[in-house]
């Protein structure tokens, strides 16, 4: 990921400096089991301990030639650790390094998502909170429905978000695997002892049947998880650029002082943040179809995986951390105008409120049928804005709808106060006993 869109400490887990670091924990691990267990002399696991060092760049000049980056940086290794080197990587493969690093760079990355979630969890919950009894309009396919609150539409997406951070926590933990079983996974050289040595060191669990690499359904699943967080994302982040629309302006991201919207417009205050949000949300799904291609490998293992993870998980995680931080920083900061949504809410004259006339109707003794027709000839007359007045005026010169309710009946339903009614059940499901 380029440097605009990555945070320090993910983009840290992926630097070659921790990878080599998690590939000398992995092989002094094993050694350390493998001397334990009698199969090499415990002075070549000290001597890794006391003289084993690695240097990047020497480790890239080796794998110019030998095109192999294990070996360069076994290779690099043995010089530091001298004779005793040859009991390193004992009847391991490359991908016993690889494999379980990419689940230690992945639990990491995916600490750090977790953490992203819950700031963001607690500055949903918090503005949820503050408009839990917010009028705004609802709207379906865009357009008017019924009314909301705000503090419900944050709920959502908290609730949302809440299912994310579940899902992650699942998958952290399915690819949080250690994989130390030698050319084909069958332990032939290597004792299952030491996989498992090598497991409770790192904090992974040992895989349970492995080829030469960990089963890539696991992988699949981590990025089809981090793919459905920046959905959530852009979901969110598409709402509140609606809401920010001139026509709207019932919610804006905060503008600073000094910020500058636009080149050549002077006025502009345009929702770049969000709009930025919901392109990282476009590259952090481009991750899982890839991911799940690469489930299909040739008998015990091909490389055709390799090039694949070397992108996306770094690409996935950088950029997923990015986008997490930078929502969190526009819901803590979100201006929202109270005002705006009540007076959108009352821009159609109470049309919002054709449900509660027409179920009225149907209570008072009319078909749904000719409620139906009633309605919407009256609330079309007052969408057109023909000068006979707002809904309720139309509704109670109408001798069908009279004839069903009085004209003075007909206020009660037009309180809008009649939908906050079940907020607090909602809240209670979403959050809990406050």
């Amino acid at each position: 990921m380029i440097p605009r869109y990555s945070r320090k400490e993910m983009s840290a887990i992926w630097a070659p400096e921790n990878r080599f670091r998690i590939w000398f924990e992995i092989e002094a691990h094993a050694l350390d089991a493998m001397a334990r267990h009698g199969t090499v002399p415990k002075s070549a696991a000290k001597a890794l301990r006391d003289k084993g060092k690695f240097e990047i760049a020497r480790i890239d000049a080796i794998e110019r030639e030998t095109k192999h980056d294990v070996i360069a940086f076994l290779t690099n290794l043995a010089e530091y650790v001298g004779p005793e080197a040859r009991f390193i990587h004992q009847g391991m493969t490359s991908s016993d390094v690889l494999d379980t690093c990419l689940a230690v760079q992945l639990t990491q990355a995916a600490d750090i998502l977790i953490a992203d979630l819950d700031r963001l969890l607690a500055a949903l919950r918090r503005r949820a909170f503050e408009f839990k009894k917010t009028l705004c309009v609802g709207r379906s396919h865009g357009i008017h429905a019924e009314p909301t609150t705000f503090g419900l539409k944050l709920a959502g997406h908290y609730a949302q978000f809440a299912r994310g951070r579940e899902r992650l926590e699942r998958a952290r933990a399915e690819i949080a695997t250690c994989k130390i079983s030698g050319a084909v996974g069958t332990f032939a050289n290597v004792a299952p002892e030491v996989e498992e040595y090598v497991a409770k060191k790192l904090g992974l669990a040992p895989e349970p049947v492995s080829t030469q690499i960990v089963p890539r359904d696991r992988h699949a699943m981590f990025f089809a998880t981090l793919g459905v967080i920046a959905s959530s994302l852009e979901n969110l982040a598409l709402e509140i650029r609606h809401l920010q629309r001139t026509e709207v302006r019932e919610a804006e991201e905060y503008f600073a002082p000094g910020q500058k919207g636009s080149s050549a417009m002077p006025h502009k205050r345009n929702p770049v943040l969000s709009e930025n949000v919901t392109g990282l949300a476009r590259l952090i799904r481009g991750a899982v179809i890839p991911a799940l291609e690469d489930v299909a490998l040739w008998h015990e293992r091909d490389i055709s995986h390799s090039a694949v993870e070397r992108v996306i998980a770094p690409d996935a995680t950088i950029g997923l951390d990015f986008a997490l931080a930078r929502m969190a920083e526009i819901v803590e900061k979100l201006v929202v105008y109270p005002e705006r949504m009540r007076a959108n809410l009352d821009s159609l004259g109470g049309l919002v409120n054709s449900q509660r006339v027409l179920l009225a109707l149907t209570q008072a003794g009319m078909s749904r049928e000719a409620a139906y027709q009633a309605v919407q000839r009256n609330a079309m007359a007052a969408w057109r804005g023909n000068g006979k007045g707002a809904f309720a005026e139309l509704l109670k010169a109408d001798a069908e709808v009279s004839k069903h309710i009085k004209p003075a009946a007909l206020a009660k339903h037009f309180d809008n106060a009649y939908h906050l009614k079940h907020v607090d059940t909602i809240f209670r499901r979403v959050f809990g006993k406050a």
